[in-house]
């Protein structure tokens, strides 16, 4: 982050108290070597973490497992021009062991779209990195058009 610039870095501790606190976010990750993004919503381990659910058929499976994806959760204030923004970056890889699976369909995410076949997505947290605007438009009391 730049200094001065109306952002804080947050920790990984701050980032990963503040994803708890949100059940959808986005998995950023490649198709036909484009960027594609998918909202979806998810479950975050203690150990951070993310965890999705969806169907076995889907292309997200194919396209995300054992590949390095990025997961971009925020929130945002329009009144207060403030919010934050955490982004975690890790191999994705689909849950194989059926006692993992078996506990996830327990404590795991609930599907918004369930389908008769269902898996689970962990996204390591490798690398967890976030910011959070600070005073929004009124910064360093100016009072910006």
């Amino acid at each position: 982050m730049y200094r001065n610039d109306g952002f804080r870095e947050l920790d990984r501790h701050e980032c990963l108290r503040l994803m708890a606190k949100v059940p959808v976010g986005r998995i950023v990750h490649t198709r036909g070597a484009l960027p594609a993004v998918l909202p979806v919503n998810f479950r975050l381990e203690p150990d951070g973490t993310v965890v999705l659910r969806t169907s076995a058929a889907s292309e997200l499976v194919r396209a995300v497992d054992g590949t390095v994806v990025a997961f971009e959760v925020d929130e945002i204030d329009v009144v207060r021009q403030s919010g934050w923004s955490v982004v975690v970056t890790g191999t994705a890889s689909v849950v194989s062991d059926p006692a993992e699976h078996e506990r996830l369909v327990h404590t795991g995410p609930r599907s918004w779209a369930p389908s008769r076949q269902e898996v689970f997505v962990r996204v390591s947290s490798e690398l967890v990195t976030g910011r959070e605007l600070v005073g929004g438009r009124s910064l360093y009391g100016l009072n910006l058009p």
